[in-house]
């Protein structure tokens, strides 16, 4: 295999990896969208962290700093993690696994201000517990390589 197309297998990637790529730019976007006015409302009252932070992105979201920061580390991860096929199926499936934590988190952060220092509100837990599945069925059930009819893998390749 030559040098190119090793290197285009790992870094155009593979399904999972592409899928580990778009999750995290859909991170960075989410992660920068959190500090625009417009996109962020009430974003003059976007607090360090903490229940008081009335910012909401869409209108629907309880965001922070801290909030959006958290979207932005996250997004990080997904796009350095995307370079490596197992590196993305593990960033979804751990990922997912700790937007569940999130989600459970939320649940009894709602209404408790002194636990709630993220912030999250309802639509943050039910969003939390969409992708915290999602990214875990991602991770569990995209190929890490296209099969080409009547091509087996070599066992000595690494993913």
């Amino acid at each position: 295999m030559s040098d190119t197309t090793a290197r285009t297998e790992r870094y155009a990637g593979t399904p999972i990896q592409k899928t580990a790529l778009i999750v995290g730019i859909v991170f960075l976007l989410v992660g920068i969208a959190g500090f625009i006015p417009g996109i962020t409302h009430s974003a003059e009252h976007l607090h360090g962290a903490g229940a008081d932070s009335e910012a909401q992105l869409l209108g629907v979201f309880q965001v922070s700093v801290l909030h959006n920061f958290v979207h932005l580390a996250f997004a990080l991860a997904g796009i350095a993690l995307a370079a490596r096929a197992r590196a993305s199926r593990l960033y979804l499936i751990v990922g997912g696994a700790l937007y569940l934590v999130v989600w459970l988190y939320g649940l009894i952060a709602v209404g408790n201000e002194q636990l709630n220092f993220i912030p999250v509100n309802d639509a943050d837990n039910w969003l939390h517990l969409v992708l915290g599945v999602g990214m875990i069925l991602l991770g569990i059930f995209v190929n890490r390589a296209p099969r080409v009819a009547g091509t087996r893998r070599d066992p000595n390749r690494r993913a």
